[in-house]
Parts: C-alpha cells; sequence; structure tokens
C-alpha cells in the first residue's frame, strides 16, 4: 500500500474531492452563521440547540472557519481539495473522541452534547473516506 503524492488537475475523483469538500464546508458555515445570528454566548458550557445540536459562540466561530476552509480548498481542487477534506475528517473524528471525554465537565469550551459527539464521528469519518478515497491504492 502507498500514498499517492501527486494527483494530476484532471484526475478523475478530483470532482469528488472537491463537491464534498464544498457540501461539507457549506453546511458548517449555514450551522455557524445560525449560531451567531441567534447570539449564543461565546464561552458557556451549555449551549442552545441549533439544527439539533448544541452550539455556543465558539463553536459557531469554529464552524464558520472551517466550513470557509472546506469551501477554499474545494474551490482550489486538486490535492489541495484532498488532503484539506482528509485532514479535517481526520480533526472531525479526533475532536470527538476528544470532547466524548469532557462532555458534562467546565472544560466542554465548544458546548457538546452526545449529538455533537456522534456528527464528529460520523463527519470525520465521512470526510476522511472523501478525502483519503483514491489517494491509497
Amino acid at each position: 500500500m502507498r500514498m499517492d503524492r501527486y494527483l494530476p488537475p484532471d484526475h478523475p475523483l478530483s470532482r469528488f474531492y472537491r463537491i464534498a469538500a464544498a457540501i461539507f464546508g457549506a453546511c458548517l458555515m449555514a450551522f455557524g452563521m445560525l449560531g451567531v445570528a441567534n447570539r449564543v454566548p461565546l464561552f458557556t458550557t451549555t449551549g442552545i440547540d441549533i439544527l439539533g445540536l448544541s452550539s455556543n459562540g465558539l463553536l459557531a466561530v469554529v464552524s464558520i472557519v472551517v466550513g470557509a476552509v472546506l469551501v477554499g480548498a474545494a474551490a482550489w481542487g486538486g490535492w489541495v481539495a484532498s488532503t484539506t477534506t482528509a485532514a479535517i475528517g481526520v480533526l472531525f473524528f479526533l475532536s470527538g473522541l476528544v470532547n466524548l471525554g469532557l462532555l458534562d465537565t467546565r472544560w466542554n469550551i465548544f458546548a457538546f452534547e452526545l449529538p455533537n459527539v456522534v456528527f464528529s464521528f460520523v463527519v470525520g469519518l465521512v470526510l476522511a473516506f472523501f478525502g483519503f478515497y483514491g489517494r491509497v491504492s
């Protein structure tokens, strides 16, 4: 098994990475903007429900930034979209693991609840799949 370090811009899977990154990025940005629009407190461990997930101001801002990075990577295309999507997918999954341990503690700075953890696991695995798909042969 080897990692393909170079994907040509006209690679058939390029559209696959870009669409996945753009869709997830737009959804994250929408979630973050709804959190900012609801004027949730920036640092609170008890957030409000937005689209079935708990959110505070910090999570809303981070969601907007990560969504913008995914959309930017999708616009850039090629290996940038693939690598960025895979890296953010792994970070989402790790965030789910860390926040699972921080539930109901004062260190829960993103106001995560169990649905947020499940969302992080699922989205992390899906983004990692989209990013790594075709990179390992």
